[in-house]
């Protein structure tokens, strides 16, 4: 009798063990435990969400299934990259592995906030010219990723607009002047101008409340426009198109984004792919690799994209030469 009862004390005792095991393996797997990325947009989920999506699906595809074994921490910036210090201050407190996210300005402010958190950005122009990185090879410090190289293709954007408009003399160029990356393009375009010349009325815009006056300053004044990419534009693309068109102006984007929001034409890589190539170095450093070691790339894929349903509205005929080298047209 001793015996059995001392059998059935022992029992209870692995299975109220095993009992208690179960709640702390279930915590082990909650988010907060797993490794976490922080994932900051620059802009809006809506604005974004091709970006988003692509970059989550190429981390299922390395094995990082979100909620199972790694968590993404989401905030979006909505175009202000001054909210930057108090994004990483909250990623701080929630033991982020790794911090992935775009656009110069706000690449800037977050590697200003932390120099210890990895991060990985899926998109930056003229990474080096603007500091982000020491080199595209050695990026040194806490910061790696893909260049979008926009300067390189201000000459190219220019020449589609000539063909869409062959006696262009005079061009606007808007950018947001507190964007350096968007001065270097504009200096940029400014130089492929002038050896076509091409007169160009340069728009310094920072606020949303700037954008109608600026175009209201060259309405009939110039015969078509070329946008840097900026968060600003890209949270207030609707509103331009409609002004652009307002204005009868063809348009030369770098992201199709803006294209599928009205825009004439856009020259640039393709994001999506980006972001998922973003998603390759996000796992190589949560594998325990160094920002500093691992090289910036630069963009492989480009695409033209272009919208007949606005050529329409705008009266033009695109040339079928031009049609024909598009990657995609929007009817």
């Amino acid at each position: 009798m001793a015996s059995y009862i001392a059998r059935r004390k022992f029992l209870a005792t692995l299975l109220g063990g095993a009992a208690a095991s179960c709640p702390l393996a279930a915590r082990a797997q909650q988010p907060g435990k797993l490794p976490t990325i922080g994932f900051l947009g620059a802009t809006t989920p809506s604005a974004q969400r091709q970006w988003t999506d692509a970059f989550v699906d190429r981390l299922r595809e390395l094995g990082w299934i979100e909620g199972r074994n790694v968590a993404i921490e989401y905030r979006w910036a909505e175009g202000h990259p001054e909210r930057a210090a108090a994004f990483v201050a909250a990623f701080g407190h929630l033991k982020i592995n790794v911090i992935v996210t775009h656009a110069s300005n706000l690449i800037l402010a977050v590697k200003q906030a932390t120099p210890v958190i990895p991060i990985v950005f899926a998109a930056a122009s003229e990474p080096v010219g603007t500091g982000i990185v020491a080199s595209l090879a050695r990026p040194g410090g806490n910061v790696t990723g893909l260049s979008i190289q926009s300067n390189d293709t201000a000459g190219k954007k220019l020449g589609l607009l000539r063909e869409v408009v062959p006696a262009l003399r005079r061009l606007a160029i808007v950018a947001n002047a507190a964007t350096l990356s968007n001065v270097l393009e504009m200096n940029e375009v400014r130089a492929a101008a002038q050896m076509l010349g091409v007169e160009v009325a340069a728009h310094e815009i920072q606020r949303a409340e700037e954008i109608a006056s600026a175009f209201e300053a060259f309405k009939g004044r110039v015969e078509a426009l070329y946008m840097c990419p900026d968060p600003l534009f890209t949270n207030n693309r609707i509103r331009i198109n409609t002004l652009a068109q307002g204005a009868r102006l063809p348009t030369i984007y770098s992201f199709r984004e803006y294209v599928e929001a009205g825009g004439l034409m856009s020259y640039g890589p393709n994001l999506p792919d980006l972001f998922r190539r973003a998603a390759e170095f996000t796992d190589k450093i949560l594998h325990g690799a160094k920002p500093a070691d691992l090289p910036v790339e630069q963009p492989t894929k480009f695409d033209l994209v272009v919208n007949l349903t606005t050529a329409k509205a705008l009266g033009l005929e695109l040339p079928p030469t031009l049609l024909a080298r598009a990657d995609e047209v929007i009817e």
